[in-house]
């Protein structure tokens, strides 16, 4: 215990005596790892040392106190760093402070604690923010349905939901895969959890899940959700109480008034959709723009540009060094802006074809945000396609709008109201 204290003082005291330069991690197209100097800015908020997120500078580039130690990780892990005396940090900070320039600087203060919504029982498929959250070393904790029902989400600070199917249909991969083990072992799973809760149907537990999440949110947690966890949660919780299942999925057939009983004041994203009510079909509602879409060479999406002194969430959420993101598809790939309600921030859209891909949204206390797609840099993922090497991709554009969210929740609580 005494040794860990000396040496927790002894490196207090390098960092107080080092704060005559700066640490400047660049995210330009100068950057060789970009994902993994997220990884390094979380790392320095481990040692409850403040970062600053310097906005729309050099494509959102992180500072920080210079220590040997933070120098030494920083070429440990592969990411670009310049050494930056005070005085001309200081000089960066005015020109940034310029009222006159698009910039600003976001104090990060404190490493959030992140879980991912996961289950335990293998399925064929991957998930992009656990693999990014490994490639950039930060840690997380897994929790799924017992762990909400339990109440533990207020001890994290941001939760990612993994692909789920938040309105107990499994997916919608009946027609599909109904006969593979992995599926009838994820009923079985499904079902002995929603008995255990008291519940008659899987689709009931999904929406008290869902329910206590948006609680979460409510209460000032940090929602990240993509692919077919985006829709599906909204259309959970627009069906409470309603029967939207078919008969494949929970033994009766859905109730044949469900359109008409959706209530769209319950979403956070969408209203005025139409669910799918084949449960043959691989789709949720038409809220999903997968089809029809542009060729692949030809499919992009833009991010806005938001004000950083005016606007620092979004633009926070934004950071990138390319405005034009290659698009990738997933089962719920682009959201159509028609069922998008009013008060949702669109970040990222296909103008021209009516599609948007990343939204954003204030709930409660809370902020969620939604991002179509399955894997950034696999255009077409599908069941049993192994995982991506993001070693292959250490500058993937996409897989930073990701990691954007993971850090945001350690801004400093006046950045984080919109």
């Amino acid at each position: 215990m005494k040794k860990s204290i000396t040496v927790f003082v002894s490196f207090l005291l390098i960092v107080q005596s080092s704060f005559a330069s700066v640490i400047l991690i660049p995210m330009d197209l100068k950057q060789a790892q970009h994902l993994k100097a997220y990884g390094i800015a979380y790392w320095v908020l481990k040692h409850d040392i403040t970062v600053d997120w310097m906005l729309n500078y050099r494509g959102g580039s992180f500072a920080f106190p210079y220590t040997k130690i933070f120098e030494d990780e920083c070429v440990v892990r592969g990411v670009n760093y310049e050494v930056v005396p005070e005085a001309k940090y200081q000089s960066i900070i005015a020109e940034i402070q310029n009222p006159e320039v698009n910039q600003d600087i976001v104090k990060l203060e404190k490493a959030p604690k992140i879980a991912v919504y996961s289950p335990k029982n293998k399925l064929p498929w991957d998930d992009a923010v656990t693999m990014v959250l490994t490639y950039a070393e930060i840690p997380y904790d897994l929790v799924y349905d017992d762990d909400v029902m339990e109440g533990k989400l207020p001890l994290y600070d941001w939760l990612h939901l993994h692909h789920e199917d938040f309105t107990g249909q499994y997916g919608k991969f009946y027609a599909q895969f109904g006969t593979q083990q992995w599926y009838k072992d994820d009923e079985k799973v499904q079902e002995e959890s929603a008995k255990k809760w008291g519940f008659q149907k899987v689709s009931q537990l999904k929406l008290a899940v869902a329910q206590n999440i948006r609680n979460y949110v409510a209460g000032g947690g940090f929602l990240f959700a993509m692919c077919s966890a985006t829709d599906s949660y909204d259309i959970a919780l627009a069906a409470d109480g309603v029967d939207i299942c078919g008969s494949v999925n929970d033994g009766d057939p859905m109730d044949a008034e469900a359109q008409k009983k959706l209530n769209f004041n319950n979403c956070f994203a969408f209203e005025n959709f139409n669910i799918v009510t084949n449960p043959m079909e691989y789709e949720f509602s038409n809220i999903d723009a997968t089809n029809p879409r542009p060729k692949m060479e030809d499919d992009y999406f833009n991010l806005f540009d938001f004000s950083a002194k005016y606007d620092p969430v979004p633009t926070m959420l934004c950071q990138d060094h390319t405005k034009t993101i290659k698009g990738f598809m997933g089962q719920t790939t682009d959201f159509r802006e028609k069922f998008i309600k009013s008060d949702v921030l669109i970040m990222g859209e296909y103008k021209a074809f009516g599609m948007a891909r990343y939204i954003h949204g204030n709930f409660g206390k809370g902020m969620w945000t939604f991002f179509g797609g399955h894997d950034p840099e696999d255009y077409q993922h599908m069941v049993y396609d192994p995982p991506t090497d993001l070693a292959l991709h250490p500058n993937s554009p996409g897989y930073r709008l990701i990691l954007n969210n993971v850090l945001f929740p350690a801004a400093k609580k006046k950045h984080q109201k919109t």
